[in-house]
């Protein structure tokens, strides 16, 4: 195998993915989210509880710009901030149930334009794309 050219395909693949992403959630954002509050929700969504640092990691945010929008996010009650009781100095960051409701909703577009997206495929097509992304995520986009 010519890692090189599988190192092509990857980058390829991710940029499928980010291209399909954006295309089913740009106009998804509620409550005057812009585009990088709605993906710190939706990493929230995905990874509570989280720090600020990690949001800021994750998204390639500095940690003025991260803390920024948080606050935003935090005025808006669509999340929470909470002390760690092991570490006082950190806080772990979860939505709100406001938050959690407009997530669910988003979640829920997003699923019936990815439903749309794959309706073409045969049963066996699914079974694949789903052993497939199993694979990758075991593979390939393991933490």
């Amino acid at each position: 195998m010519d890692r090189h050219q599988l190192f092509q395909q990857f980058v390829a693949f991710t940029t499928a993915v980010h291209e399909v992403k954006h295309g089913m959630t740009k106009d998804l954002r509620g409550h005057d989210l812009t585009a990088v509050q709605y993906n710190i929700m939706e990493y929230i969504t995905v990874s509570q509880p989280v720090t600020l640092s990690e949001i800021s990691d994750c998204l390639h945010l500095s940690m003025p710009n991260a803390s920024r929008e948080m606050r935003k996010l935090l005025d808006k009650g669509l999340c929470t901030k909470d002390t760690a009781a092991e570490d006082r100095r950190v806080q772990y960051i979860r939505l709100s149930s406001q938050g959690q409701a407009l997530m669910e909703g988003a979640f829920q577009r997003v699923e019936h334009r990815f439903q749309q997206h794959i309706s073409h495929l045969y049963e066996h097509e699914l079974k694949a794309v789903h052993d497939a992304l199993q694979l990758l995520q075991t593979k390939v986009f393991r933490s």
